[in-house]
């Protein structure tokens, strides 16, 4: 080979390499953070005498040098659970926790290790804990624990039906019925008040699936157009959404609308509804809750209609809200933070915000 042609053929080569490498920069700089607003409190707070520390007779503990426990209670496939774990663990380093005092576990989405989970938390020295609960339900043992040994425990996302400032400091979290009420609001919207819709209803056990039901239906009720066809549970998960909504398109064919109670569920519907030769977001039109990346995408590409934002960013909030305990501050029992949403005007626009 002669060495102009093999200069020639090394130039070639190199500027594949740079042309290849330049374009993995650019996807990796393009990839989704998810790096959206915090959760905040919302205007108004839900009624209710404050929990004060004195009232507690719990010891005062300066949160930035204190051993933190966060229980996780599902595995992080769902792009809200993977945000709720990195909004923890990013507000604990701006804070300058130490990364050996912040214990975090994950239940797997099995109760009984949750319960275990804190228990092992509260033996490994935790002071303050942040819980994600996985039910509403069953957490009382693990609650009773960390009261015995006067840890304060804030819950996140699902409400316990225990009691606060006695056996929980507070609950931080969306108001769920309002959820609902807004996706019936935007569903009225999509249809022009005229549908036959199917829920897909989130995992049986736990408040968010029971309140995002009734304030959809009870919304939904005022128009006359619209009926509630069919609704099962597709567990919160993106698989099982797709398998129940494979089965409601075949048992209820008249179906053209879907009110999925969380964007994976919405999204696994989508692909459901494409399989069989539908549109949509335009045959059928779907409505959901919680502002994953993916369903936002999806608004803006057209094969979805609108998605209530549900704001999995509880690391600032839950931090300075122990702040505030610690320093004898009146604690809610419930913080009710603020959510957006999404829709076709501005989901090209805000998909940065999404996670």
């Amino acid at each position: 080979m002669s060495l102009p042609i093999r200069r020639t053929l090394l130039l070639v080569a190199g500027l594949a390499l740079a042309l290849t490498a330049c374009t993995s920069r650019e996807t990796q700089q393009s990839a989704p953070s998810g790096a959206g607003p915090a959760a905040s409190a919302a205007p108004s707070q839900a009624a209710g005498p404050g929990c004060a520390r004195e009232k507690t007779g719990y010891p005062q503990v300066d949160v930035k040098n204190a051993v933190i426990g966060f229980s996780q209670s599902e595995k992080e496939a769902n792009p809200f659970r993977i945000a709720e774990t990195q909004s923890i663990k990013d507000e604990a380093a701006k804070l300058g926790v130490p990364s050996d005092k912040l214990l975090v576990t994950n239940a797997q989405s099995d109760l009984n290790k949750q319960v275990s989970d804190i228990k092992s938390l509260l033996d490994r020295g935790a002071q303050l804990l942040i819980v994600a609960p996985l039910n509403s339900d069953g957490l009382q043992p693990a609650l009773d624990a960390a009261k015995a040994k006067k840890v304060p425990v804030i819950t996140i996302d699902r409400k316990v039906t225990s009691q606060p400032c006695s056996d929980y400091l507070t609950f931080i979290g969306s108001n769920f019925v309002e959820q609902g009420k807004r996706a019936a609001q935007e569903m009225v919207k999509a249809t022009g008040g005229s549908g036959k819709v199917a829920i897909l209803l989130g995992a049986s056990g736990n408040n968010v699936t029971t309140d995002r039901t009734k304030g959809f239906k009870d919304e939904i009720a005022a128009t006359m157009g619209i009926s509630i066809v069919a609704e099962q549970t597709g567990e919160f998960d993106r698989s099982k959404g797709q398998t129940v909504m494979e089965q409601l398109i075949q048992s209820n064919p008249e179906i053209t609308a879907v009110y999925a109670e969380n964007d994976e569920m919405g999204i696994g519907a989508v692909t459901a509804l494409k399989a069989a030769g539908k549109t949509p977001g335009k045959d059928v039109k779907v409505v959901s809750i919680d502002g994953t990346r993916n369903a936002v995408q999806l608004i803006a590409d057209g094969s979805y209609n609108a998605v209530i934002e549900s704001n999995p960013r509880f690391g600032p909030l839950a931090f300075s809200t122990l702040a505030d305990f610690a320093a004898g501050k009146e604690i809610p029992p419930t913080v009710v933070i603020s959510d957006d949403q999404y829709d076709s005007a501005n989901a090209a626009q805000k998909l940065p915000n999404a996670y």
